[in-house]
């Protein structure tokens, strides 16, 4: 009884002693039999270590079958999981709400009728004069042949770079050549988008230039302008590099092909070619006359729809097609449909950019830290909790957006007096522009270039433009909207926001 107490009883009345001594001596048993069976097949020898170790364990009872350890996820950062088509549900009610009493008070403003106020008494300085000074300059050192690539603005920023280097050149420069991009596709050439005329005219006292290389020129090229050495010039090169590099071979040749063109300029260069790029900008690049044309017809209807609010509407540039989503590596409500529908279009745009090795993409990371493009449902939310109500006129600059019936349906739902260019303009009026993305970004940059606030969601070349742009026109008092998205992840990512 004694030995029997130390051991102490289970709760069936069984001696717990008893119980563990008779599993030990199964567990022994089972290991000899183990053993035994091993030396009788000397193939299985070299398993022999293995299985002894097995069975030590067991038989000390550090191995156990009847527990699982199962690791646990961390949970998912605030803000990296889109959410927003939850918050909107959430919010809908309060929305309504609002519209209703607005509509019924018959003393509410519309927020654009108030927006910002202008500051008289400070004035901006543009980054050049309206006619920069006309001087005489000598007999040209010889032609400068520039190809610019990208969409609308990249070619434009291209454009203006290729000014500025001419001058400080000395060089005539040719008409830029467009390159047809892979993503943008567009088979635009200078003139389809820019007056030319208008163009040369404007620069003939400041920089030279024509329109194609004169014969004599091309002939000691056999007639072939890819025969033209093209310099391989690295990007943001410093004016010194132009007159160190490029010059020399340009006076010896007489002409060089500078291909690609994009960015080739350093940011940070005299105020003189400075001056000379601004004023190829906003001074000698004009759309051609047919997109002047449409586009200030537009500009005209939404003045007039907008007369509520004195003639003022927003314009929001969205970026939100299919190339952009696809590059962000973000992820959004459309589960494997749109993983599958992204995976494409990456390789078709892209061809293996995204499958490189040690490439690591992370959605949630990119939501987090700003980097997704905002849908329509989170840009009107936005302008919503701002305070724009369901009466304000609101213009959407955009390309093809991606599943546009699902995505801009809630955008619309906010603001149902939205408008696009397709529904600004007849189809009669886009027929001549469709299927040339610059020409009808073209159209988009006019319509934004004159509201009175802008919205700003992805950045790149189009807002960077717009805003400097309108800066000029307006002695540097427009009014733009640029968000905090690091902000608006964790914002939009709260399921108990109350009223907005």
């Amino acid at each position: 009884m004694h030995g029997h107490s130390r051991l102490g009883r289970t709760k069936s009345g069984g001696l717990a002693g008893t119980s563990s001594s008779s599993s030990k001596s199964t567990c022994s048993k089972f290991v000899f039999l183990l053993m035994s069976a091993i030396f009788r097949r000397r193939g299985l020898l070299l398993f022999a270590p293995l299985f002894y170790i097995s069975g030590m364990l067991l038989y000390m009872g550090s191995l156990s079958f009847d527990v699982v350890l199962v690791q646990k996820h961390p949970p998912p950062l605030p803000g990296s999981i889109y959410t927003s088509p939850q918050l909107f549900h959430h919010l809908w009610p309060f929305m309504e709400f609002e519209s209703d009493t607005n509509n019924n008070n018959a003393t509410s403003t519309n927020l654009l009728m108030k927006v910002w106020n202008v500051k008289e008494d400070r004035q901006w300085k543009p980054c050049a004069n309206r006619t920069l000074p006309q001087i005489e300059f000598p007999k040209s050192n010889g032609y400068l042949i520039i190809e610019a690539n990208g969409g609308l603005n990249q070619q434009r920023l291209s454009i203006c770079d290729a000014v500025a280097v001419a001058g400080l050149l000395n060089a005539t420069l040719v008409i830029p050549l467009f390159h047809l991009n892979s993503v943008w596709r567009d088979s635009s050439h200078f003139g389809d988008i820019f007056d030319e005329d208008f163009f040369i005219q404007s620069l003939q006292k400041h920089v030279h230039v024509v329109r194609e290389l004169p014969d004599d020129i091309l002939q000691l090229f056999d007639n072939n302008i890819s025969n033209i050495v093209n310099l391989r010039v690295k990007a943001w090169s410093s004016p010194a590099h132009y007159l160190k590099k490029v010059l020399p071979e340009l006076l010896e040749m007489r002409a060089v092909r500078i291909a690609p063109f994009s960015n080739r300029l350093a940011q940070s260069v005299p105020s003189k070619i400075q001056g000379l790029r601004c004023f190829s900008n906003f001074g000698a690049l004009r759309f051609s006359e047919p997109i002047r044309t449409l586009a200030e017809s537009m500009v005209d209807r939404m003045v007039k729809l907008s007369s509520q609010s004195g003639g003022k509407y927003v314009s929001v540039h969205l970026r939100f097609e299919e190339d952009m989503v696809a590059f962000s590596c973000c992820e959004y409500d459309g589960g494997a449909e749109e993983k599958h529908e992204m995976d494409i279009a990456r390789e078709r745009s892209w061809r293996g950019k995204f499958k490189r090795k040690h490439r690591i993409i992370n959605p949630g990371v990119n939501r987090v830290d700003g980097k997704c493009p905002l849908t329509p449902l989170e840009v009107g939310m936005m302008l919503r909790g701002m305070g724009f109500d369901n009466t304000t006129l609101v213009y959407v600059a955009a390309g093809k957006i991606y599943k546009e019936q699902k995505y801009m349906a809630p955008l619309k739902q906010m603001f149902p007096r939205l408008q696009t260019k397709n529904t600004l303009a007849t189809p009669e009026e886009l027929a001549q522009f469709m299927g040339h993305s610059s020409r009808l970004a073209a159209l988009d940059y006019t319509v934004c270039l004159h509201s009175e606030v802008f919205v700003t969601t992805q950045g790149g070349n189009f807002p960077h433009f717009l805003m400097g742009h309108r800066r000029y026109m307006y002695g540097g008092h427009s009014k733009t909207i640029k968000p905090d998205k690091r902000r608006l992840a964790l914002l939009f990512d709260n399921p108990h926001m109350g009223s907005i």
